[in-house]
């Protein structure tokens, strides 16, 4: 088997230039030639993980299969390239450290000084080989932050060292700022040469460099940028702002990004893939034939990247309908009685999103009892299931003070109360019911008519759940559980048969929605709000 190649992703300028897409584009069209691609994501904060950032932070928490809660990027990567990450594919320094002062407390280093080099890169550089280990025949690590970070320093010495190490199968590619002055009407490449130069001091040299820009850049500027950063003409590529960020594999590929990484690596380059169903995607999203409105109800829409994984399963499921689905962000905190009407009324859909705590939760109650009685196509998420569930409980059932003991522990009807073995556990991160979890759908239900079968596996990120004292007293008004684990027999989805299109999901369906291949819950949820919406 031939070695695995490492492609190094670093950013420069300014943070939030797109490197997690960069990194998916170049798996992405990898792949489209025959190569097993997987991608990493380093994130220099001291933080274990991203399970208890708070969303305003760093976006969503994603999370895998093997239940890590990970940086929203490894969404990017699964998105684009339909395979599935894991823990390993996202490290942080926190994670480095924690792992180096463990060792030296069990003795490992047998007493030696413990230090950033070699301690620290040596511990960066097995984390990353550890994936390329594995049998990829490409590993494509995005080093979070920007250049010049305090941060970042150490991933930029590990990844200088594996170079020097491996010379012939490691690549850098560097992206960065070329920014417009509107008084002057120039395009400026200072910022790109600073950038590169911070990189250089470091002992890095960039194989190739992609400038996001807002305008098209001339082959006399590309030239310029080469020369200032020794790096070669067919080695600067532009990454113009697109409609769409799943339009940039193909901008990438009409500039030869892939052909050219090849041959630095003295590989063969091959036909050009004809990427034929990533194209037919594109032709839908760009050609929709009509256009409905869906609400996504929650207390972070401020933040659009707090639900990116569901912003973008509507877009995969809209493709797929030829529909452009427009999602109104509407705040929980504001939504009331009085204002629901003027705040859905436009809408054919109401999505009530995943989260945490107390705010904004009844507005959500609001939300789904107007969706509810409306006959307004529902989909409620982790939460969002949770919330259906009391809604009904107190607006269908009489159970007035119903509630979670998440919110209130003293509710007097607990519909939905924390699980048995985590009743005695207080330290937050890793208490959860994360990852991948099986689930029995019943037959003739309308989750099976969806999913076209009847075992599912969905991943979870949660700790309460649904109370099964109450679940006869549900089922006899009409709220159906039509979804259980098999293994503990907790309840996963609920719906309401009597109603057009109802369904709660304490999983989160997003998580496994894909370009290529969108979830089947969103495809129907689409399709419902587009019959709806002619109704």
């Amino acid at each position: 088997m031939a070695k695995t190649k490492y492609i190094f992703v670093t950013g420069g300028v300014v943070s939030g230039l797109g490197k997690g897409i960069i990194s998916s584009s170049i798996g992405k069209l990898l792949q489209a030639r025959g190569f097993h691609v997987t991608i990493q994501k380093l994130d220099p904060y001291l933080n274990i993980d991203p399970g208890t950032l708070n969303p305003y932070e760093h976006g969503e928490c994603y999370v895998t299969t093997d239940g890590a809660e990970t940086d929203l990027d490894l969404g990017h990567y699964e998105r684009f390239l339909d395979h599935e990450t894991t823990q390993a594919n996202n490290i942080t320094t926190g994670r480095i450290y924690r792992n180096v002062i463990e060792k030296e407390r069990r003795g490992d280093f047998l007493g030696k000084t413990v230090q950033i080099i070699p301690h620290i890169t040596d511990e960066i550089k097995h984390n990353i080989q550890a994936v390329g280990n594995k049998g990829y025949d490409f590993v494509i690590t995005e080093i979070g932050g920007t250049v010049g970070d305090i941060e970042s320093l150490p991933f930029i010495e590990a990844i200088r060292q594996m170079k020097w190490e491996m010379e012939h199968d490691c690549l850098f590619v560097h992206l960065t700022l070329v920014p417009f002055l509107e008084a002057s009407q120039e395009l400026k490449t200072k910022p790109t040469q600073h950038s590169v130069k911070q990189l250089q001091q470091a002992g890095v040299q960039p194989d190739i460099l992609v400038l996001r820009t807002e305008h098209e850049l001339s082959t006399e500027l590309r030239r310029k940028v080469g020369q200032f950063c020794n790096v070669d003409l067919d080695s600067v590529v532009q990454s113009v702002d697109q409609k769409t960020i799943y339009q940039v594999p193909i901008a990438m590929a009409e500039q030869n990004l892939d052909e050219t990484i090849l041959r630095k690596f003295g590989m063969e380059v091959g036909e050009k893939p004809p990427m034929i169903p990533w194209r037919t995607f594109l032709q839908n999203f760009y050609n929709p034939q009509t256009t409905i409105q869906v609400a996504l109800v929650g207390k972070y829409v401020e933040l659009p990247d707090a639900y990116k994984s569901i912003l973008e399963s509507f877009i995969h499921a809209g493709a797929v309908h030829k529909c452009k689905v427009k999602v109104k962000l509407v705040q929980s905190e504001q939504l009331t009685k009085e204002n629901v009407q003027q705040e859905l009324a436009d809408c054919s859909g109401v999505l009530v999103a995943p989260g945490f705590g107390n705010r904004g939760i009844e507005g959500k109650f609001v939300a789904i009892q107007f969706a509810r009685e409306n006959k307004i196509p529902f989909l409620g998420i982790c939460l969002g299931m949770q919330c259906a569930v009391i809604e009904f409980a107190r607006n269908v059932l009489g159970h007035t003070n119903a509630h979670s003991t998440e919110m209130n522990p003293d509710t007097p009807y607990p519909v939905i109360d924390i699980m048995e073995s985590q009743k005695n556990l207080t330290q937050m991160g890793g208490t959860m019911r994360l990852g991948s979890y099986p689930c029995s759908l019943k037959p003739n239900s309308l989750a099976s008519k969806i999913y076209g079968t009847d075992k599912i596996v969905e991943r979870h990120r949660h700790r309460y759940e649904f109370n099964n004292n109450y679940l006869q007293e549900f089922e006899q008004a009409g709220m159906v559980a039509t979804g259980i684990n098999p293994e503990s027999n907790l309840v996963e989805i609920v719906e309401i048969p009597s109603h057009p299109w109802f369904v709660a999901v304490q999983f989160h369906p997003e998580y496994r929605s894909r370009v290529i291949n969108p979830h089947p819950l969103f495809v129907e949820f689409v399709k419902a709000a587009m019959e709806h919406s002619v109704q």
